[in-house]
């Protein structure tokens, strides 16, 4: 029985005053497809939909009944059709996953996957509601898509506030800060929510909700053991200008230390994971709170190993790095960006090059691997600033690192300033596309090239130092340094057909 402009059914009860005994069902997905891009699928190290299983929680913890279609691994967004069948929600959400960085990016990929489960949900009947950072930037092109909600930002408590209006049988979206809908063709939108602050007041996601043993068997297979993801954080305080927020904003809020680890403590004894991404955009802001969560780790007797995301203004700080090392922290993802403090600059980074070397030096003084994230292509970038960034590369020589083409994300400054510029496509088809989308000094192609060679120029030179440690510091030679020193043979000739390449490119540029 379906009625009022809720399309919420009562599934048999004739007395529509008692609706509000009865909990809305929910079907929760989300618009990653790892199918869908290539290089991911790969890779090999997918994560549970982390905001969307807290989410999930915070709704069933209020009297709601929750599933979840994980499209992780779905070839097609009609998978979810068995879901609507059998479990007949009232209520469609697709909640991309903010703490993921790979949902920032607003792929086209999985934006036409979300399109097409908004579709097939109100098909059958539900009510759709949307949470994206594509969605929070693009909401027009949702609610054009069937969604009848977008939630702008951060989504538990007004998802729960439109849920229990489903319930009480007393819609009215318009009471609903952080949203936008459509009534009558016209879109109306409320004033943006405040961000949460006290995140401890949140119940843990809802792990249960996951095929755990999918994830488990891709990242042995793939990678030899397996990893979790936990948030200790939202948001990030820093300016880089080509940096989008669109889920937690410019606000840092933590949780304490205990809710931290008895989460984490908890993980390990229901799913023994091997190794924890902490997907904070920034860990242990407070050097402080790091301390402390050493010194618990340390109390509790808790083995741990886990990498995170930080900057090297923050690295600079032994006590800090000694209170990572001292908890178990196994790897360092710095935004490193350029070699080129004219390049940091211009993307209002905050941070210098010899606060890169410096924290490069600590980190490995202290055993902590480092790794970093380059940025090619920022407006203004010239074949000095390339060669700045590769000699800093070369220099530092961290164990790992990350190539992309700056690319600019709907609501920062860098957008603002090359909007004019893009042409029909603003979007990647997924993370391997890498195409330039605005004028620069060189071309699309001479960036992607430029992609290829850095990586392949870093792997030939960590063969090179290999090799130097078989001679200098035989006893730690590891199986890895053998792989490595063997795979010279392939890059010494690579890397000089794609430097090759690289050069007819610039020059035609």
């Amino acid at each position: 029985m379906i009625f009022d402009s809720a399309s919420l059914r009562l599934r048999g009860e004739k007395n529509l005053t008692k609706a509000y005994l009865y909990p809305v069902k929910i079907l929760f997905s989300h618009s990653y497809f790892m199918r869908f891009d290539p290089k991911q699928w790969e890779l090999g190290q997918p994560y549970p939909p982390l905001g969307t299983i807290l989410a999930a929680a915070v709704l069933r913890e209020a009297g709601h009944e929750v599933q979840l279609f994980d499209s992780q691994f779905s070839h097609s967004a009609d998978e979810v059709i068995p879901f609507l069948e059998k479990f007949q929600p009232d209520v469609f959400v697709v909640y991309d996953d903010g703490f993921n960085y790979l949902t920032k990016m607003c792929l086209t990929n999985m934006r036409e996957a979300a399109f097409r489960m908004q579709k097939l949900a109100k098909e059958h009947g539900c009510k759709v509601i949307v949470n994206s950072s594509d969605s929070t930037d693009h909401f027009e092109k949702y609610l054009d898509h069937g969604a009848d909600v977008v939630i702008k930002g951060e989504a538990e408590m007004a998802l729960l506030e439109l849920v229990n209006q489903l319930r009480d049988n007393a819609w009215s979206p318009a009471i609903v800060h952080g949203i936008a809908w459509r009534e009558n063709a016209t879109t109306s939108e409320t004033s943006r929510r405040n961000v949460m602050k006290e995140l401890d007041t949140l119940p843990m996601a809802a792990w249960d909700l996951v095929e755990m043993d999918r994830y488990r068997s891709i990242w042995i297979e793939k990678n030899g053991y397996f990893t979790l993801n936990v948030a200790t954080t939202r948001g990030c305080p820093f300016k880089c200008n080509w940096c989008a927020k669109p889920i937690y904003g410019n606000r840092y809020n933590s949780r304490s230390v205990d809710h931290v680890v008895d989460e984490l403590i908890f993980l390990k004894e229901k799913y023994n994971y091997d190794y924890i991404w902490f997907c904070d955009d920034i860990f242990g802001l407070k050097p402080d709170w790091v301390v402390e969560f050493a010194n618990r780790v340390e109390q509790k007797k808790f083995k741990l190993r886990y990498k995170i995301q930080s900057r090297a203004d923050l690295l600079v700080q032994e006590n800090y790095i000694a209170a990572l090392a001292r908890s178990g922290c196994d790897y360092v993802w710095m935004g490193a960006e350029s070699g080129s403090q004219k390049i940091l600059d211009a993307m209002d980074k905050g941070t210098t090059i010899a606060q890169i070397r410096t924290s490069n030096t600590l980190l490995k003084k202290h055993g902590v691997k480092t790794a970093f994230f380059l940025q090619f292509g920022y407006p203004g970038e010239n074949s000095e600033d390339i060669r700045k960034t590769i000699e800093l590369l070369n220099e530092c020589m961290p164990d790992d690192i990350g190539i992309s083409v700056s690319y600019p994300l709907p609501g920062t400054v860098f957008y603002e300033n090359v909007k004019a510029e893009l042409a029909q496509k603003q979007n990647w088809t997924d993370s391997d596309d890498l195409h330039l989308m605005f004028e620069n000094t060189y071309s699309a192609e001479y960036y992607k090239q430029l992609h290829r060679f850095v990586h392949k120029h870093y792997r030939k030179k960590q063969g090179v130092e290999s090799l130097k440690k078989l001679f200098s510091k035989p006893h730690r030679f590891k199986q890895k340094d053998i792989r490595r020193v063997s795979s010279l043979a392939y890059y010494y000739p690579t890397v000089w057909m794609e430097k090759k390449k690289l050069n007819k490119l610039e020059h035609a540029g």
